[in-house]
């Protein structure tokens, strides 16, 4: 009997047509729409409880430089936009297993027949890093922004509203867990030799200037010690994303050398 060989082709033998590619994305992302809107919905009983954590690093910023008080609202309606918004932040969170498992749903065609069983690292590295990246905003940026800002402004009297506090707090924590897919980014161009881990070697200085240009856009402050507090972890990722490209370059040549 003549040994069956595993098809290296991807998982459909014709190409989808682009209008399929279309739909397939529209599906996804509504379904990834109603699974933020599951966490919402999750979340919104916790606002208030959730806002007691979310306003810990401001509150600490003021107690570090001798400044009573707290957040402050202008508008009768910016309380509950801040509940919506601090519900709708930590529900995204919430429902990003099942967010990357519909992006994971919609590149699988494409991918070849034994790559598919990388859906869970897939869904365990790109949660993490979410999740990770999210974090260390939290932890470490957005304190130490904060501290910077009050500190520069520690002649005036702060009224902060409720409203730019929340907007500052959603762009830098949701920024960053972005930022931490970087290395999952990275993974799926080496994996369609879109790029190499000598590529990203060769280009290191450019890389260099435009992670701190990023950095310099997305911090909230426009000194040194903020930008470098962005540019950091991005520098480390993009380390650890050569590594990345380096594995499946090299998986490739060991698939093609044992065919």
């Amino acid at each position: 009997m003549a040994n069956v060989v595993a098809s290296p082709l991807p998982l459909y033998d014709r190409a989808m047509p682009f209008l399929a590619h279309l739909e397939e994305l529209r599906r996804r992302i509504i379904f990834s729409v109603l699974g933020i809107l599951v966490g919402f919905l999750l979340c919104w009983s916790f606002a208030d409880r959730l806002f007691g954590l979310m306003q810990q690093p401001i509150i600490q910023a003021l107690r570090h430089h001798g400044i009573g008080g707290g957040l402050v609202y202008l508008n009768p309606t910016e309380p509950f936009n801040l509940y919506l918004m601090v519900a709708l932040v930590l529900g995204l969170f919430a429902a990003s297993p099942f967010v990357f498992y519909q992006f994971w749903l919609f590149i699988a065609p494409g991918l070849y027949r034994s790559e598919r069983r990388y859906v869970l690292p897939f869904l365990v590295s790109t949660v993490g890093l979410f999740l990770a990246g999210g974090l260390f905003g939290y932890k470490m940026v957005y304190p130490a922004s904060l501290d910077f800002l009050i500190g520069y402004g520690e002649r005036f009297q702060p009224m902060i509203t409720i409203g730019e506090y929340t907007k500052l707090f959603a762009t830098i924590i949701i920024g960053l867990g972005l930022m931490f897919e970087m290395p999952i980014l990275v993974f799926f161009l080496a994996l369609m030799r879109v790029i190499t881990a000598g590529w990203m070697w060769r280009n290191l200085r450019y890389s260099v200037l435009v992670i701190f240009i990023v950095a310099a856009i997305i911090t909230p402050t426009a000194d040194i010690l903020n930008m470098c507090l962005f540019a950091a972890p991005m520098m480390a990722l993009y380390a650890i994303s050569i590594g990345v490209a380096w594995l499946v370059g090299s998986s490739r040549k060991r698939g093609a050398e044992t065919t």
